[in-house]
């Protein structure tokens, strides 16, 4: 398996996102206590035997408001029923984030105030069974606290212990900038935001991660794999993956590996076959004029995300 330098470590070049098997709305196999055992156990069990090192979580993956924190205490039992030794765990990196809020009535909102995050870290570090956090990542802003104060209470939970690497999610370049200006150069090791070809808006934040040796860990990567391009009857992915012999999947992760270094793909793949096709893609070596074709024949772009919006003042 390939391998990713992230911050102080280095994990498989392709990661797991693993929100779907907890996800209401995309009928995830670990909302049921037969599918659990049956279908998704075993699928990221297959993932860990193919070489993944690198699962992506967040607090606020679950079904529901009431049942905070699902997709977490599955990951950790995933982790824990999986058959290799305690040397292989250990080499899994499992990422969590917080900082978007549910309360009862389904009713969405987001805190960044420092009591919050330090008892959010700690109900995580629970959850997932661990004493310190490998990789802890800040959801979402608050747009009621200031910038400055949401990164110093960021900075505070690494300072007390409870993680051992931070990164950050949906910050656009301005943010990241000045998020790295406050915490100092490498302390901010990822940043996790939209990026596939149809949604394309954060190259800007993609520069400021390889110019910071901060890893990109695109969300959605393989949004727009399969949409009509305006020159053929199929997508631009499936015409080249007929020329790999790979899926359009396989090679959007492969062009978003060749896209930058700094990019770490996190599909949501949740069948073993999909995810040992995801994995497939770090065999596939785009030719610059297969990666050309691709750019050139791009799904049309999707809106800017509301999830960047509204966004937190500045200090003045």
């Amino acid at each position: 398996m390939k391998q990713h330098k992230l911050g102080n470590t280095e994990v498989s070049a392709i990661g797991l996102g693993c929100m779907n098997v907890s996800w209401i709305f995309t009928n995830g196999a670990a909302l049921d206590p037969v599918r659990r055992v049956e279908e998704a156990l075993p699928a990221f069990h297959s993932a860990l035997d193919a070489g993944i090192t690198f699962l992506d979580t967040a607090d606020i993956y679950a079904p529901t408001w009431d049942a905070f924190g699902h997709n977490e205490i599955f990951v950790a039992e995933a982790l824990r029923t999986w058959s290799a030794p305690k040397a292989q765990k250990d080499k899994v990196v499992i990422a969590t984030k917080a900082g978007i809020t549910r309360k009862p009535g389904e009713v969405w909102g987001r805190n960044a105030s420092l009591d919050y995050l330090l008892r959010a870290a700690e109900a995580s570090a629970g959850r997932l069974g661990v004493d310190k956090i490998s990789l802890w990542q800040h959801h979402r802003q608050d747009p009621s606290i200031e910038f400055e104060t949401q990164v110093e209470n960021l900075l505070a939970l690494k300072e007390r212990g409870i993680i051992d690497q931070l990164g950050v999610s949906n910050y656009d370049a301005q943010q990241l900038k000045r998020a790295i200006e406050i915490a100092g150069e490498g302390v901010i090791v990822s940043v996790q935001n939209e990026f596939s070809p149809k949604y394309r808006h954060d190259l800007d934040v993609l520069a400021v991660c390889e110019q910071h040796d901060i890893t990109f860990l695109p969300w959605s990567p393989l949004g727009g794999a399969r949409q009509k391009s305006v020159i053929s009857n199929s997508s631009a992915f499936e015409e080249i993956g007929k020329k790999y012999s790979a899926s359009p999947f396989a090679i959007t992760l492969a062009w978003l590996r060749k896209y930058s270094p700094s990019i770490l793909p996190i599909p949501g793949a949740t069948r073993t076959e999909t995810i040992l096709d995801c994995v497939s893609a770090l065999d596939i070596e785009l030719s610059g004029e297969d990666f050309e074709y691709l750019n050139k024949n791009l799904p049309e772009q999707a809106e800017y995300s509301s999830e960047l919006v509204p966004k937190p003042k500045y200090r003045t």
